[in-house]
């Protein structure tokens, strides 16, 4: 198993790409820790997913609730090998449209909490032999679309604050990547009707490969980067697309 003996921490993970994440490290063998703000939703995750997942409550945005859930997991378990800031909303608006405050809990709860994240996770991780951080960001991170102010602010953000990091903790076992998927199927798309299921069809003509990724595709390119298979990259920027940036 490629995350055998590993202590995984994956914010947002109550649901959707977290959920999925965090069910694919545990038939890996690790260790997972549920983060999330809603707690009833992420204490059904942890018992559904079985003795290996223990739920933890995090406002990802909240720097003491980060240096609780830290404290927990050090004294549970006594390392962390692996982050995935997952935790994100999408909001889109016209630029007049878009209050400050929309804007800036886009950016709080996309772009503070990955800051937040690492910076509370660090010291324990650099008690392990191999440790990984993962943030996840988007396409979007990579180029602008129209509405999205808060959110592809946020995303490009994500790279930078990825690469600073990739570099300071370079030479200490800690490898820092960041992940930029496209469109991936969810319940949302899955369960869309009139004018957002034409959207949505109207979309995947633009996508190369003519279909969205499923879950699965993007939660095993996140596995690799927590994995000891991808020991030598870090700082870098891995695209899950099906060809849109190409």
């Amino acid at each position: 198993m490629r995350l055998a003996g590993k202590i995984a921490l994956i914010t947002g993970a109550s649901m959707g790409m977290g959920k999925e994440h965090a069910s694919l490290f545990i038939k890996e063998g690790a260790t997972v820790y549920i983060a999330d703000i809603n707690d009833a939703k992420g204490q059904e995750t942890a018992d559904d997913l079985g003795d290996k997942a223990h739920f933890i409550h995090l406002d990802v945005t909240n720097e003491d609730q980060w240096q609780a859930a830290i404290e927990q997991i050090a004294k549970e378990s006594g390392s962390l090998d692996v982050l995935v800031n997952n935790a994100g909303i999408s909001m889109f608006n016209s630029l007049i449209n878009t209050s400050q405050e929309e804007f800036m809990k886009t950016i709080e709860i996309n772009q503070l909490s990955v800051f937040l994240g690492m910076k509370a996770s660090v010291p324990l991780m650099e008690k392990s032999d191999a440790a990984s951080i993962i943030n996840i960001s988007s396409i979007e991170g990579f180029e602008g679309s129209i509405g999205g102010y808060g959110y592809v602010s946020s995303k490009f953000a994500v790279r930078g604050l990825t690469k600073c990091a990739a570099l300071e903790f370079a030479d200490k076992n800690i490898r820092v990547n960041s992940v930029h998927p496209g469109g991936v199927v969810t319940p949302m798309v899955t369960e869309a009707t009139g004018e957002q299921k034409a959207a949505i069809e109207q979309f995947q003509q633009t996508i190369p490969m003519k279909r969205m990724a499923e879950p699965k595709e993007i939660s095993k390119l996140v596995l690799f980067l927590a994995s000891d298979d991808s020991s030598y990259s870090t700082g870098s920027e891995f695209i899950a697309d099906g060809g849109i940036l190409a």
